[in-house]
């Protein structure tokens, strides 16, 4: 019994400071990206920061540090690519969970999960050379590397996230839910709208939410192809340039302590805050829809 309790209490404290570095990584990271963004807000209004000025930072006489068109680009990718993955990627759950065999959804669920272990820099590689000629073709477009291309490609990457999480949420709803529902007469379809979704909305938004992060947060796909044009984009064919992308491109290159290199910080800084937003408006929304279920 005290050897059982040595282990329990040690497992205990090993998995408490695990979550505890855990937190501190994060909190170091917030602090770090804050004391170096404030370096730029003395030499930059937060007004003009998120103007529509030109981000120009190599301008021979006034530089400027406008994030509009970066941050229009990386919202225009992030909801296109979430318009593309979130239908296929839920009804690949629902598939998996209620209609495919289980020798089936042995095969598929490993295949789809595996897409999240292919590097990002293949997947751009791929828009590059595959998806960006066939959108230039079909659409007539002088090339395809725009905010469209990068869609795609970050639906691609967003879908095993969203695929594994739904499917577990989906099957996580108790049989005894959907027996009850074949009782009373209804059909498979019937069944799984009007009471297998509605048991495991929480699920779904989560889902939805975690790729969404996954998408705001993708740096060397966008950055390969979506041609990183800095201009406001007029639709989805438009070349764009998104907030990872312009970290990734000059942070190695702007000398350090400039106003550049600490405005890159303020990048860095507004992407990590919409994570966060993303974050937590998935967990409330979760939680009162679970709170409603119950």
């Amino acid at each position: 019994m005290r050897r059982r309790m040595f282990w329990d209490r040690l497992f205990e404290r090993i998995f408490a400071g695990s979550a505890l570095v855990a937190v501190l990584t994060l909190a170091g990271i917030f602090v770090l990206l804050i004391i170096n963004a404030m370096q730029a807000f003395g030499t930059l209004s937060i007004r003009h920061f998120f103007s529509n000025t030109p981000w120009n930072p190599s301008a021979y006489e006034i530089p400027t540090f406008g994030i509009g068109a970066l941050l229009s680009g990386t919202i225009l990718t992030t909801f296109g690519a979430m318009a593309l993955a979130v239908p296929v990627g839920i009804g690949t759950a629902f598939f998996l969970s209620e209609i495919a065999s289980v020798r089936m959804r042995n095969l598929l669920k490993p295949a789809v999960e595996m897409l999240a272990a292919v590097p990002s820099v293949v997947i751009g590689f791929t828009g590059i050379v595959l998806v960006g000629p066939f959108l230039a073709r079909l659409f007539d477009l002088p090339n395809g590397l725009n905010a469209l291309n990068g869609s795609i490609l970050l639906a691609v990457m967003a879908l095993p996230t969203i695929v594994s999480v739904a499917e577990d949420a989906i099957h996580a709803v108790p049989h005894t839910y959907k027996e009850a529902s074949y009782a009373l007469g209804a059909n498979k379809w019937e069944t799984l709208i009007r009471v297998t979704l509605p048991a495991c909305y929480s699920g779904i938004v989560a889902a939805v939410m975690l790729g969404m992060g996954r998408a705001v947060g993708e740096t060397m796909t966008v950055l390969m192809a979506t041609g990183n044009a800095t201009a406001f984009p007029d639709s989805m064919f438009s070349s764009v340039r998104t907030i990872t992308a312009t970290v990734a491109i000059e942070m190695g290159e702007v000398p350090s302590n400039t106003p550049h290199y600490y405005i890159l910080f303020a990048c860095a800084l507004v992407l990590f805050l919409i994570t966060l937003a993303v974050n937590v408006g998935a967990e409330h929304l979760a939680s009162r829809l679970r709170k409603r279920g119950q």
